[in-house]
């Protein structure tokens, strides 16, 4: 197979993919009842240049892009087997929104509180909860190259309208931009938006060229996994050098252009293909900056961290997130205790340089804003954790320390209660 011809199997020809023939009927159903509940997209070049198929059931990039049984809740997966069985098309749709409505589809009140409104109307493709940054979400961006088992943006992937973010009005939210001079970074964000073609992703980028000398703006930031599991797209696909001279032009106009590279894990930094793409990628003068969150059976270990961020360094891109997992989709399976986050952290930040230690974290992205795990301390002969916003919904929460009682048990946000008084003291104004 030539791996630079894309190909991507989904659940409907997963049994295609031939390093699955001597893969049991058992494992195989796993997959096709889990792939029916967690989207399943995975690429030709996950499957042969990533997943180390002599010891995948426990490979990290197997767990990644496979969903398995142990990653859907049991109620889940034998309503989904029954349904399967019984060879009902409208059953099994019936079947799979009753499941999404149970997984928690829109974490940190996304779709109730971040999205804003212009002359009136709501922006349902746009998410504005910071108030320097917008994130844009392009309609034509929002599927991947292959889809991780533990993405918190699934929903954008099932075919449900209400449950998605999407636009494909790029011109409304330049006007936007204008209009909200204290925005500086517009995210593109999906999905995966280097999943468009160039004349597509051209489209949604002139409108904002042309807007942004009347606006605040001052960096375009693309989210992305392209890096990790199609780098080709910046090297040998057919528009790659489309895409490069537009990235030199955003950077030529003044704007700082920043990939917002999603790496999991050390291997996904290996192959010669994704050196070549990040090369490529910096001569046109954008940076790369990298982020994942922290992931049990994945990369739940310091010196992965540690290993990973010392590579991302020396390729030249900057560590700048570690994330914990948020509480939607399968995050029972890949979930921890926040005090483990906090000391895989700690262990691999001690590892590394100082070139290494521009990562902030361990972070949760909830609903009053990006909180980080500082520590844990005793107060008042009381065991604490050590809290900040990096970002909050009010400017003014930023770089506030406060605590929440220590609670080793506690794997998100809203399982942590204050230390001192009844409240967290943003919590009247939340």
């Amino acid at each position: 197979m030539n791996i630079k011809n894309y190909k991507a199997f989904t659940i409907k020809n997963f049994l295609q993919i031939p390093q699955l023939q001597n893969i049991s009927k058992e494992e195989l159903r796993d997959i096709e009842v889990a792939g029916n509940i967690l989207p399943f997209r995975v690429d030709n070049y996950v499957v042969d240049e990533l997943i180390d198929w002599d010891n995948y059931r426990d490979d990290p990039m197997f767990r990644l892009t496979f969903p398995a049984r142990e990653m859907i809740l049991p109620e889940h997966y034998n309503l989904m087997d029954k349904a399967l069985k019984e060879n009902d098309i409208s059953k099994t749709a019936a079947t799979r929104n009753q499941i999404y409505k149970e997984l928690n589809p829109h974490p940190a009140g996304q779709l109730k509180l971040n999205v804003p409104q212009q002359q009136g109307k709501k922006m349902p493709g746009v998410q504005h909860k910071y108030r320097e940054t917008v994130l844009f979400f392009p309609s034509a961006g929002q599927t991947c190259h292959s889809y991780c088992t533990f993405c918190f943006r699934w929903p954008q992937f099932v075919g449900i309208d209400d449950l998605k973010f999407a636009t494909n009005e790029s011109e409304l939210i330049a006007d936007y931009l204008c209009k909200n001079h204290e925005v500086t970074d517009l995210l593109f964000t999906g999905g995966d938006p280097m999943i468009m073609n160039f004349q597509v992703f051209e489209r949604y980028i002139e409108p904002i060229l042309a807007a942004y000398k009347r606006s605040g703006l001052q960096t375009i930031r693309i989210g992305t996994k392209a890096l990790a599991y199609w780098p080709y797209k910046f090297t040998t696909d057919a528009q790659s050098d489309d895409f490069l001279r537009l990235f030199e032009k955003i950077v030529k106009s003044g704007i700082n252009l920043a990939f917002m590279a999603h790496f999991s894990h050390p291997r996904e930094l290996e192959t010669r293909a994704v050196e070549d793409a990040v090369r490529r990628l910096r001569s046109t003068g954008a940076q790369i900056r990298t982020q994942s969150p922290v992931l049990r059976h994945i990369n739940d270990k310091p010196e992965l961290w540690s290993a990973m961020w010392r590579k991302q360094v020396n390729m030249n891109c900057i560590p700048y997130y570690m994330f914990i997992a948020r509480d939607t989709g399968a995050n029972h399976y890949f979930q921890l205790p926040v005090v483990d986050v906090w000391n895989i952290f700690r262990k691999a930040y001690q590892h590394v340089s100082g070139v290494c230690r521009t990562v902030r974290g361990p972070s949760m992205s909830c609903t009053p804003g990006k909180v980080q795990i500082l520590g844990v301390a005793d107060v008042n002969d009381k065991k604490v954790f050590v809290l900040r916003f990096i970002q909050g919904r009010d400017p003014d929460w930023v770089a506030r320390p406060f605590f929440a009682g220590y609670d080793p048990e506690a794997t998100w946000f809203d399982d942590l209660k204050p230390a001192f008084g009844e409240k967290f003291f943003f919590e009247n104004e939340l």
